[in-house]
């Protein structure tokens, strides 16, 4: 059988990644989270001081970027299943899902440097094709030339909810379940929408040949029993 790229792009917390975790691991692809590579640069920047109270320290950051001084990898994880992120060799996967990061990651993905970086190193991941990847710009920007593109989407609210779920459930004490606002996801969510579509280097957007997955009321079965139709009619 035949291997194709899938490109899948959409809002913040509308489910992406596990969707496309679950459909890599289903048929046997290898699995992309760019979001996470927006994270862990994120996260890199916050350790290393570049988010002064003026705004991000651009320089620093390019020159840190420049030297080879971030590398990010992805490692299979036998408990879970899936692949955990690495910042220069060290497992970030649950630090880079905080609040605080995800409060950050819209400024930093909107670097051009800090794009082209990561750009050009998801383009080489899917050479070979049998690649499950997805982002803010997969069908657009990465891959315009994937055979099977996809956008989710799901209500603001909806998707604050989600999130506000994910972290209550990671949660592993009480000062920190206490410390989860259910507004704030929400403002965060919404600013994220914002920033992402309105960012002048590859914004957030539907491309023209990409399916729309609308998941406010879908549930993960139901959303990854569609993804794999889409993907068997793709591969014929």
């Amino acid at each position: 059988m035949k291997k194709i790229i899938i490109a899948i792009d959409g809002h913040s917390s509308c489910g992406k990644s596990t969707m496309a975790k679950q459909l890599a691991k289903e048929i046997g692809y290898v699995y992309v989270d760019t979001g996470a590579m927006y994270r862990a640069v994120t996260l890199y920047a916050m350790r290393n001081g570049f988010f002064p109270d003026a705004g991000i320290n651009e320089a620093e950051l390019k020159a840190a970027i420049d030297a080879g001084k971030i590398h990010i990898s992805f490692k299979f994880n036998p408990e879970t299943g899936r692949p955990d992120t690495y910042l220069n060799e060290e497992n970030v996967e649950e630090e880079i899902r905080q609040m605080a990061v995800s409060n950050r990651v819209s400024p930093i993905a909107a670097l051009p440097f800090v794009r082209a970086l990561l750009t050009e190193q998801q383009k080489a991941m899917g050479e070979e094709k049998g690649i499950v990847m997805d982002g803010r710009d997969i069908g657009t920007a990465v891959f315009p030339q994937a055979e099977l593109k996809v956008f989710v989407t799901a209500s603001a609210r909806v998707r604050a909810q989600r999130r506000y779920d994910e972290l209550m459930g990671k949660a592993k004490t009480q000062a920190e379940r206490d410390a989860l606002n259910f507004d704030e996801i929400l403002k965060n969510v919404e600013e994220r929408d914002y920033i992402d579509s309105h960012r002048e280097v590859a914004p957030l957007r539907q491309a023209e040949d990409a399916l729309v997955l609308d998941n406010s009321n879908l549930t993960r079965e139901e959303q990854s029993a569609w993804l794999l139709e889409r993907y068997k009619e793709r591969v014929g």
